[in-house]
C-alpha cells in the first residue's frame, strides 16, 4: 500500500504550526508519530492534501510536574519512573499500547486523539469498496447498525478513558490563542466527529490532576487503575478498557469516576457504578453492584473483536477487578 500524494510541511515553531494549519484549510492533517495517520492515509480512510509534521518541535516536549507535553514519546513516558508512581492508571495504559517499536514512534498526544475504529471501516480499500463503503469514509451506512443516523466506530484509545477518569485537561492552541478542555468534554458521541476539537488546533498539553503527597497513607488521598482486555498480551488494540479514579477518606470511598472504553464511541462513564461505591470501603456487595451497573451501561456492538455479549459480561467482571485492586489493604 502506498502514501496518496500529499505537502508535507515542516514548521519550526508551533506558532509557525499553528498558521501553516490554518491557512492549509480543512483539508490539512498534523502528524507527530505517524502510527495512526500513515497507516489510515495509505487504506484511504483520510486523504488530506497537507500534512503539517510536529514531531521536531521542542514545544511539544518535555514533562513538567502535572504537565506532559503532546508530543512526548509513549515509550519515554514507560521509562518515566515519576509518572509510574504518581499516575499509575496513565502509566498503565501508555505502557499497555501496541508494542515496543510502535511506541518508540507514537506519542501520548497521537494517542489521545485516536481514530475511531471499526471491523467495517478498518479494511482494505478494495474490501471496503465492496460492501459499498460505510458512513465513516465515503458511504451512507453505518454497517453496524444500518438504521443508525450516526456512525458508531468505537474509540479505542487506551489514554481517553484514563484522562477522563483522571479528571485531566488538554490543552488546545491554535491562531486563535490557546484554551483548555476537561477530557470527558474532549470526546464526542459519534464515530465520525469523535473529538470536539476545531479542525485548525493543536493539542499540545495533557494537564495532570496533582498526585498524593509522599505522606499520604494508604487508604487516603486517591488511587487510580487501568485494566485492559484484548485477544493478545501485546499490539491488540483493547476490545474493553476499564479507567478508575477512586478519592479516599480514611477506608471510604469520598468520590469516585468510573470510565468503560471500546464499547462506544466516546469513553462511557458509568454513573451507577460510582454510585454504588461511594460512601463505602469496598465491601464486596458495593463491588458487586458496581459490576452490575457497568454491565447494565456497556453498549458493545459487533464491529470488534470477540462477541459482544461476552464483552458486555467482562465489563461487570472488569470493573470489579479494577476496584478491588484499589483497596486499601
Amino acid at each position: 500500500m502506498r502514501l496518496p500524494k500529499f505537502a508535507y510541511l515542516r514548521p519550526r515553531t508551533l506558532a509557525e504550526a499553528c498558521r501553516m494549519l490554518a491557512d492549509a484549510g480543512p483539508t490539512a492533517m498534523v502528524v507527530a508519530g505517524g502510527t495512526d495517520l500513515y497507516p489510515n492515509m495509505k487504506r484511504r480512510h483520510q486523504m488530506p492534501k497537507t500534512v503539517v509534521a510536529l514531531r521536531h518541535l521542542k514545544e511539544l516536549k518535555g514533562v513538567d510536574g502535572t504537565r506532559i507535553a503532546a508530543g512526548e514519546l509513549l515509550s519515554d513516558l514507560e521509562r518515566n519512573a515519576r509518572l509510574r508512581a504518581d499516575q499509575p492508571a496513565l502509566w498503565k495504559a501508555v505502557s499497555s499500547i501496541s508494542t515496543p517499536v510502535l511506541r518508540n514512534m507514537g506519542t501520548i498526544g497521537g494517542n489521545a486523539c485516536l481514530d475511531t475504529r471499526c471491523t467495517y471501516y478498518n479494511q482494505t480499500l478494495e474490501w471496503r469498496r465492496s460492501i459499498d463503503y460505510c458512513m465513516k469514509c465515503e458511504g451512507k451506512t453505518c454497517w453496524v447498525a444500518p438504521s443508525s443516523g450516526k456512525c458508531l466506530a468505537i474509540n479505542s484509545s487506551d489514554t481517553a478513558p484514563v484522562l477522563c477518569a483522571l479528571g485531566a485537561r488538554l490543552r488546545l492552541r491554535s491562531v486563535d490563542g490557546e484554551r483548555e478542555v476537561p477530557a470527558d468534554e474532549f470526546y464526542a458521541d459519534d464515530g465520525i466527529a469523535y473529538l470536539r476539537k476545531r479542525p485548525h488546533e493543536i493539542l499540545t498539553d495533557v494537564v495532570l490532576p496533582a498526585p498524593n503527597g509522599p505522606s499520604t497513607s494508604l487508604g487516603a488521598g486517591w488511587r487510580s487503575t487501568y485494566l485492559k482486555l484484548r485477544r493478545r498480551g501485546a499490539f491488540d488494540f483493547p476490545v474493553l478498557g476499564v479507567a478508575v479514579r477512586l478519592d479516599f477518606e480514611g477506608p471510604r470511598v469520598r468520590h469516585a469516576r468510573i470510565y468503560l472504553n471500546a464499547v462506544w464511541m466516546r469513553p462511557l462513564r458509568v454513573p451507577g457504578a460510582e454510585k454504588a461505591v461511594v460512601g463505602t470501603s469496598l465491601d464486596d456487595e458495593s463491588v458487586a453492584r458496581a459490576g452490575d451497573a457497568a454491565f447494565a451501561a456497556a453498549k458493545p456492538m459487533d464491529n470488534a473483536d470477540f462477541h459482544l455479549h461476552w464483552r458486555k459480561e467482562m465489563a461487570r467482571v472488569y470493573v470489579r477487578k479494577a476496584l478491588l485492586e484499589l483497596k486499601p489493604r
